[in-house]
């Protein structure tokens, strides 16, 4: 039997050229290159028969560990609600200088997602209207969800701990 082809492919394709793949769990992840970002989300959404309305989700992945070129994975979450279908784009970006368009113009939900991932993993949305962390404080140093982050542990004080746990010196390597 002949595999089926997702109908955003042959679409995709004019766009960004060709278009990589994969079918797993009954959901299909195709892949973008980052400088073709914007164009693919303005068809998905746009475009009659797909209509991926949402973006349910954005995040990103550090493959350092895995030794994987590009490092950075973007990963988008699409749903169609017309169609009951998600969709999922991965969009690689490399470790020297990690930044793509921002896709808040396409889908406003992507505001503080991509916020969380500037905050967390240091990745630029270029074009994002407040691009400026969302979790942790402005005078953070680093993102740690880096995979060469450096680990430290300390107490954390709670109302019922106070006076058992004292401020120590946490040297990070």
């Amino acid at each position: 039997m002949a595999k089926s082809v997702h109908p955003a492919i042959p679409k995709l394709e004019p766009l960004v050229g060709p278009v990589a793949a994969t079918q797993a769990h009954g959901e299909t992840t195709i892949a973008v290159p980052a400088d073709r970002i914007r164009n693919a989300a303005l068809l998905l959404r746009d475009d009659s028969e797909l209509d991926y309305s949402q973006l349910a989700d954005l995040t990103a992945v550090d493959r350092l560990d895995l030794d994987e070129q590009p490092r950075f994975l973007i990963v988008y979450h699409l749903l169609s609600h017309r169609r009951r279908e998600r969709l999922r784009l991965h969009v690689p970006l490399p470790d020297d200088d990690p930044a793509i368009a921002s896709v808040v113009a396409v889908w406003p939900t992507a505001d503080w997602f991509e916020r969380e991932v500037y905050d967390l993993f240091g990745i630029r949305f270029v074009g994002h209207p407040n691009l400026r962390r969302i979790i942790l404080s402005d005078d953070w140093e680093g993102h740690p969800l880096r995979k060469d982050y450096p680990i430290g542990i300390e107490d954390v004080a709670f109302t019922h701990t106070v006076g058992r746990i004292q401020p120590q010196q946490v040297d990070l390597p």
